[in-house]
């Protein structure tokens, strides 16, 4: 199979938003960005979180990346545009890197025990550097965004 979405993971949303209370704080500059290759199947009904299968195999590997990926640099969760919730984060980038065909991203809440995933996104083909940076450039539409107002 291949990483061919991009999701958030239900699971996780819904013990976030039930009597569970699972702390998914977005302002938080802890959360890590992880790249994998095209080898997982992504299942955003029922994967839960780093380290746990799929996401315990076939992460990339390479000079200037670090196992768990990169924490992530300047989060906003805003009201963008009106009616609906963005969620952003600077550009991710490992600098001097030797990465060979990375293809998805996952973002997950390193500060909580259970490495809960936030979103999983396909770059939608492989990517690679040699001594070069990876750099994931996020839409002007943020890493995503909720429209709360249909």
């Amino acid at each position: 199979m291949a990483a061919t979405a991009s999701g958030l993971y239900v699971l996780n949303w819904i013990d976030a938003l039930d009597a569970t209370q699972l702390a998914l704080d977005l302002s938080l500059s802890t959360h890590k960005v992880a790249m994998f290759t095209n080898t997982i199947t992504p299942n955003f009904s029922t994967d839960t979180a780093y380290g746990v299968a799929p996401y315990n195999a076939n992460e990339v590997s390479g000079t200037g990346y670090t196992a768990g990926g990169v924490v992530v640099a300047s989060p906003t969760l805003t009201e963008s545009p009106a009616g609906t919730m963005m969620y952003d984060i600077a550009d991710t980038q490992w600098l001097t890197s030797t990465i060979t065909n990375a293809r998805f991203a996952l973002i997950y809440a390193d500060v909580l025990a259970g490495n809960n995933g936030i979103v999983g996104i396909t770059l939608g083909a492989d990517y690679s550097t040699v001594a070069g940076t990876f750099l994931i450039t996020w839409a002007a539409a943020g890493v995503f965004t909720f429209d709360l107002v249909p």
